[in-house]
């Protein structure tokens, strides 16, 4: 039986992606910070799916929360097949707007984790040669926004996949970066983001999401982008001479500012 080990997974994409396991036949370790609620939700998915489900209450912002679940990773009695680093906050402020404390709150989350819990997690797969990561990263880390916080962090991880995907892959293990745009989960309510404002033709579903990842996972593919719609913009946004887009860019402000 294959095991899956899934950060924040109690809700939103994470959720998606215990399920879509689970359906598959995983066994899961779900990480998340609000024990009640994971407990509950262990039940749903080993009484729906058959599978064993295992909570692990860890707060990945702090060192001794990362600690944790790093000792997990590399318990050798009962490898991890499958690591899914989806936990991520958003502040929804630019940088001279936040608190140092904020920043290096959402600096721990989206980056260290991911940095700490992949490293965790790579010798055992290596020493097997198979293992997969999934490392949750955003449409948003391919955008240069000024004063961008979330969105640099992503870039950043997206990066790191890649990069760490190339060196590992003669070692029989996958990794990618797992890059979607808006999708329909509590994410953006826990940021202070109007969801209203975001054209309803822009939204995934978490599910969607989880699938596609999960494909081009297994396709081999560094980079997964969902949806035709934001490929589309994606690789303009990678293959545009950056002088071009920002160009774009000031035109689009001083025309705002105009009918303002």
């Amino acid at each position: 039986m294959s095991l899956a080990l899934v950060t924040g997974g109690t809700a939103g994409i994470g959720a998606a992606f215990a399920r879509a396991l689970a359906t598959e036949g995983y066994d899961l370790v779900l990480v998340a910070r609000d024990g009640q609620r994971l407990g509950e939700f262990a039940d749903e998915l080993k009484s729906r799916h058959g599978v064993q489900v295992t909570p692990l209450v860890a707060d990945l912002t702090t060192p001794d929360g990362c600690a944790l679940v790093e000792q997990r990773l590399a318990d050798p009695d009962r490898p991890v097949d499958l690591l899914v680093n989806n936990a991520g906050i958003s502040l929804n402020r630019a940088l001279l707007n936040s608190s140092i404390g904020d920043l290096e709150r959402m600096q721990a989350l989206n980056i260290q984790a991911v940095l700490r819990l992949t490293r965790a997690a790579l010798p055992g797969m290596v020493a097997r040669r198979k293992g997969d990561i999934v490392n949750v990263s955003s449409v948003a880390g391919f955008l240069t926004r000024p004063g961008s916080t979330y969105p640099a962090s992503k870039a950043w991880v997206t990066n790191f996949s890649e990069s760490t995907a190339l060196a590992v892959r003669r070692h029989g293990v996958r990794v990618l970066a797992l890059c979607p745009g808006y999708t329909r989960t509590e994410f953006h309510a826990r940021a202070g983001i109007d969801a209203g404002k975001i054209p309803g033709w822009l939204w995934l579903s978490a599910d969607a999401v989880v699938r596609d990842g999960l494909r081009d996972l297994r396709r081999g593919r560094y980079v997964s982008v969902p949806d035709w719609r934001y490929k589309v913009s994606v690789a303009a946004l990678r293959y545009t001479p950056p002088g071009l887009l920002r160009w774009v860019r000031g035109l689009g402000r001083r025309r705002a500012e105009s009918k303002a």
